[in-house]
């Protein structure tokens, strides 16, 4: 087994997928696009910003006809498929130069690699795409738009997981223990990835980021486990509190029926649908009060339209 930096951590992916080589072979294999780059840009912004947030794309590269994003993703948090439509979005919107010419000079995809399962099972696929083209009404799509935002769930490979992303995915599954089978340094177009993830290959200054990007992972699912906890132990006493609840208006209910049949007999029996639509204690509290005081039926009614 060789020792390695999983693949969830940022540092370790860009690293590794930062090379042009190895991005290039990734994003054939994922889209079916062969691309033509100079270079990978990491943490990479738009000089002027686009919309109200600020962006910094993981891995960003272009040619002149397809502009390239490729996000690592550890935890599944709340707005993570709106913040990530947001980014694809945002790629094509910054196209527009000016309000005579909307033309989208290139073809926007963003792959989005999440390394952990979603505790929310939002996700149950290892690849999902969102495509942005028209159907007609019989279906049909009319290649007018190839801009595509892609989602891999390494961990969710199966059987119609597509070959050529396939093996990609396994490679990042593979490397989340912290290691990785021998046989993928002998795979001529992974080599490079191992080479690049090797523990003993990571600088010192790598080696901090991790730790940070760690420790806050770390932070981020202890707060969600803290949240969690605190949820079920609001839930268990808002239960607890509900079954008291639902107790005391049960027996008052059954007081008051009983009272109403010796008072006032069937007649009276008939307000009770009525009674019980009140709910709250405090409304039955002064039902009980208003039957305890009222002297006739027709009284009786009357106080309570007035509860």
């Amino acid at each position: 087994m060789i020792e390695v930096i999983p693949l969830k951590y940022g540092v370790a992916f860009k690293k590794a997928f930062g090379k042009k080589e190895i991005f290039t072979s990734f994003v054939k294999d994922v889209i079916g696009v062969k691309i033509k780059i100079d270079e990978v840009h990491q943490e990479y912004e738009y000089k002027e910003r686009i919309g109200k947030v600020a962006i910094k794309y993981d891995l960003f590269a272009e040619d002149k006809d397809n502009r390239i994003i490729i996000e690592v993703q550890q935890l599944k948090e709340g707005d993570f498929f709106d913040r990530f439509m947001y980014y694809h979005i945002i790629s094509m919107a910054e196209q527009v130069s000016n309000y005579i010419d909307y033309r989208f000079t290139r073809n926007v995809y963003t792959i989005v690699v999440l390394t952990s399962v979603p505790r929310d099972k939002s996700i149950k696929f290892s690849m999902g795409i969102a495509d942005m083209d028209v159907k007609d009404e019989e279906g049909k799509k009319q290649d007018i738009y190839k801009h595509k935002l892609i989602f891999l769930e390494p961990r969710l490979v199966n059987k119609k997981t597509p070959e050529p992303v396939k093996k990609w995915l396994e490679l990042i599954k593979d490397s989340l223990d912290g290691t990785l089978d021998e046989e993928w340094s002998k795979i001529k177009e992974f080599k490079k990835i191992v080479e690049e993830i090797k523990v003993d290959k990571i600088s010192p200054e790598e080696l901090a980021r991790i730790k940070d990007e760690a420790a806050w992972e770390k932070v981020k699912k202890s707060e969600f486990e803290k949240g969690k906890e605190e949820g079920i132990q609001e839930g268990i006493q808002k239960g607890i509190q509900e079954g008291i609840q639902k107790g005391i208006q049960k027996g008052q209910l059954k007081g008051i029926k009983l009272g109403l049949k010796l008072k006032f007999g069937k007649k009276g029996l008939k307000l009770m649908q009525e009674i019980e639509e009140l709910q709250s204690i405090e409304k039955l509290d002064k039902v009980e009060e208003l039957l305890e005081e009222a002297k006739t039926l027709d009284e009786f009614k009357k106080g309570i339209k007035q509860i």
